[in-house]
């Protein structure tokens, strides 16, 4: 069976549903004096989730990690469907596309590491950042030649748009 080109599953995507760290954070944390832990997301994939939701896609995420500065900057955003502290993302996954009533065929999930790994097995569109592990490069039907926290969320959100003619519609070109 001839295996399809990732380009003909982006007219299909309907939802975006992205791991935290090392997708839209580099993978460290900077831990304070009072154990605090600080990630650094970038703006530019900040900027596409939020054009993502203004054109009226579904965006979610799945982490592990539990920080709640992340729940506030992706409130920020405007995305409203954030869950941390996930241990069984499995679980967590077919929650969220029974409440939405959203195929799994229709899901880009984009994942790094071994904790994704279930995921995106089940969804259409298993993507991951340059630098993830191999066991989930393997999987991916797309590895973006951005690393996570360095525009690989933008990366993969930009080219679904841009295929489905929503990528900046009412950009005026002309500076």
């Amino acid at each position: 069976m001839e295996e399809k080109n990732y380009k003909e599953y982006l007219e299909h995507i309907t939802t975006f549903i992205f791991d935290v760290d090392g997708v839209l954070t580099n993978g460290s944390v900077a831990i304070t004096t009072t154990g605090e832990l600080l990630r650094i997301m970038n703006t530019k994939d900040g900027y596409a989730i939020r054009t993502a939701i203004n054109e009226g896609y579904n965006v979610c995420i799945i982490s592990g990690g539990s920080n709640e500065g992340v729940r506030l900057r992706l409130s920020g955003l405007g995305v409203s469907d954030v869950y941390l502290g996930v241990y069984d993302k499995i679980e967590t996954l077919h929650n969220y596309l029974n409440k939405k009533v959203i195929k799994p065929n229709n899901v880009l999930f984009m994942g790094d590491d071994i904790p994704d790994y279930p995921v995106m097995k089940i969804v259409g569109l298993p993507c991951c950042p340059q630098d993830a592990v191999p066991e989930i490069k393997h999987i991916s039907k797309y590895i973006s030649h951005k690393k996570g926290g360095k525009g690989a969320v933008r990366d993969v959100i930009e080219q679904v748009l841009k295929v489905q003619g929503k990528w900046n519609r009412n950009f005026d070109a002309k500076y």
